[in-house]
């Protein structure tokens, strides 16, 4: 069985060091190269085409969001498949999402234990991504934050797409043929349950999920 070919990229050599030693005990892994920051890694993957890249987040000249995105379009361009395991000491919401938005597989913290990276890895060439359990649940919350609308019943979805046109409590309540207070109480039910402060984050709300 051919060895699963890793590259790591990070800024700090002795990161770098430390992963390189225990995965190399690994028999079904081969560490083919290292990188300091995200520019050299482009520019490094494209010699090495490894199968797999540990990459850090946190990197001067190209950081490891830009990277993941760069070195996915060019394999693809080039017709090679590489997945993009990001190894971070934190979780920060926004670069959390930013870094699977630009194609990362799996996502670990650097805490993690070698064999914990050992089986991403192994999992990330049979497709199987792995997600440090605080990722999972960003991305949980997300999906539902995304999804609060059905919640909603089909009524106070109307309410919501015609607020989402910018309607007024008056024109909803003519083109629905219901009462004012009936379309205030509809409001109301939808602001609480989205967790809305006011009808303008309601219909942004409305155009962000395309409801209209």
């Amino acid at each position: 069985m051919d060895k699963i070919r890793v590259m790591i990229v990070d800024d700090h050599e002795m990161v770098r060091m430390g992963l390189s030693a225990y995965l190399s005990t690994e028999d079904h892994l081969e560490i083919v190269g290292e990188a300091s920051n995200g520019l050299e890694a482009l520019k490094l993957s494209e010699v090495l085409l490894p199968d797999v890249i540990l990459m850090d987040l946190m990197m001067d000249q190209m950081d490891g969001i830009e990277a993941t995105e760069k070195i996915l379009k060019r394999f693809n361009e080039i017709n090679k498949t590489v997945k993009i395991i990001v190894l971070t000491s934190f979780i920060d919401d926004e670069k959390v999402f930013a870094a699977l938005e630009a194609g990362a597989f799996s996502f670990l913290l650097k805490t993690a234990t070698a064999n914990e990276l050992s089986i991403a890895i192994k999992k990330a060439v049979k497709d199987e991504p792995v997600f440090e359990g605080k990722v999972t649940n960003l991305m949980i919350s997300r999906v539902n934050k995304k999804t609060k609308h059905t919640q909603l019943t089909q009524r106070e979805l109307e309410v919501l797409q015609l607020i989402g046109q910018g309607k007024s409590n008056k024109e909803i309540s003519e083109e629905l043929f219901i009462g004012i207070k009936t379309v205030k109480t509809h409001v109301s039910n939808i602001l609480a349950k989205l967790e809305l402060e006011d009808r303008t984050k309601a219909a942004v709300y409305a155009n962000q999920n395309n409801l209209l």
